[in-house]
């Protein structure tokens, strides 16, 4: 194994005189002095790491970078921002565009599917009429429908009975000086779709003229055939009469109203009303003394001579007899031949007056289905 020599390493430090001559060469060179210079330091000037003015210099350039900086970010979001706005202008006007050519294909497509399914221009003619009349008529409906849901002089859904189509709203006159007349008002809709909802705009009507309104709800077919209908018509017309009062109106001043179907519920309540009272005494919470009046608007009450004007209507022959419980049962839910019957002679005496009312022109009952009926 060969042997290893050592070499003695040797260390010179710089003279202080060197040292201070490179400090002066170069100026961004900075030089600490230790305690043994001290003698020689005290008859050298100091010379700061960095000139004054070069330190100002750096600084001013450094914002002014910093300034141009943010003038070009503030420049670059506004760009991105009026960009943004313009598209979703576009988008605005691309999904507008894009709505109405489906809704044009969409309706190009239904009048050939009806075309097709036999259905002629006639009909769709009279359906676009309707879809327009309705239009026309939707901002009275929104007005109606304000007044029935936030008026204050509307009592909605007052219980009168057990079933829960026992319900009927009261519309109030604003003047609450004295008892009021009332009126006992039965709702229309041809004994399947009939709603106490129907009369707001009678009631808002007769209690801007100081007159209690009390629109009555009643089972509809198939919840209940027309005995259910006029049990439950007699059953309100007993809560106006006994509770009436309560609310400002006058019990010795109830009048009945009935529209269409509900003038045929109506006349039929009160020819009901008349048998018992001149039957066997069977006890009753009201009597036809209570009301002053009845009044009938566009209403049947021969239901024998309506039986094929109706089918012809829509409402056919096998709905219309499962309603009126059969046809045998046609005679005794039409008023006009229940009063003739010489069995219910006295009964018919009871009646109070009736006035009766129907348009010459109304199609869905002719109306020539009143001059039949008795008036008092």
């Amino acid at each position: 194994m060969p042997s290893q020599q050592i070499l003695p390493i040797t260390y010179h430090p710089p003279s202080e005189k060197s040292l201070r001559k490179e400090a002066e060469d170069d100026p961004t060179t900075g030089l600490l002095l230790y305690s043994n210079f001290e003698d020689e330091e005290k008859n050298t000037p100091f010379k700061p790491l960095l000139p004054r003015v070069s330190s100002y210099t750096t600084t001013s350039a450094a914002a002014a970078n910093n300034h141009q900086q943010r003038r070009r970010r503030t420049a670059s979001d506004s760009s991105l921002s009026s960009h943004s706005d313009e598209g979703s202008r576009h988008s605005l006007a691309g999904d507008v565009e894009h709505a109405a050519a489906e809704t044009f294909l969409v309706t190009r497509l239904s009048l050939k599917l009806l075309k097709y399914l036999g259905v002629g221009y006639r009909w769709i003619t009279r359906f676009l009429a309707l879809g327009c009349y309705s239009f026309l008529l939707m901002p009275g409906f929104i007005q109606v429908g304000y007044y029935y849901f936030f008026s204050r002089q509307v009592r909605r859904g007052i219980v009168y009975g057990d079933q829960p189509r026992n319900r009927l709203d009261l519309y109030l006159p604003k003047n609450s000086d004295g008892p009021k007349p009332v009126i006992a008002f039965v709702t229309g809709g041809a004994w399947i779709i009939g709603y106490k909802a129907w009369g707001s705009l009678l009631g808002q009507q007769l209690s801007e003229r100081d007159i209690i309104v009390a629109c009555i709800d009643y089972r509809n077919f198939p919840q209940g055939t027309i005995s259910d209908m006029v049990k439950d018509a007699s059953q309100g017309i007993s809560f106006v009469c006994n509770h009436i009062a309560d609310y400002g109106g006058d019990p010795n001043r109830v009048y009945v109203m009935g529209q269409s179907a509900g003038a045929h519920i109506g006349a039929c309540t009160l020819v009901d009303q008349a048998i018992k009272e001149a039957g066997e005494g069977e006890s009753s919470s009201w009597s036809l003394s209570q009301i002053k009046a009845y009044f009938g608007l566009s209403g049947g009450y021969n239901l024998l001579n309506l039986v094929d004007h109706f089918h012809r209507r829509g409402l056919y022959r096998s709905i219309f007899l499962g309603i009126m419980e059969g046809e045998q049962s046609l005679q005794r839910f039409s008023p006009e031949l229940m009063i003739q019957d010489q069995n219910v002679r006295n009964a018919a005496s009871l009646l109070p007056p009736i006035i009766l009312f129907h348009g010459t022109a109304d199609y869905s009952i002719p109306s020539d289905a009143r001059y039949t009926f008795p008036l008092k």
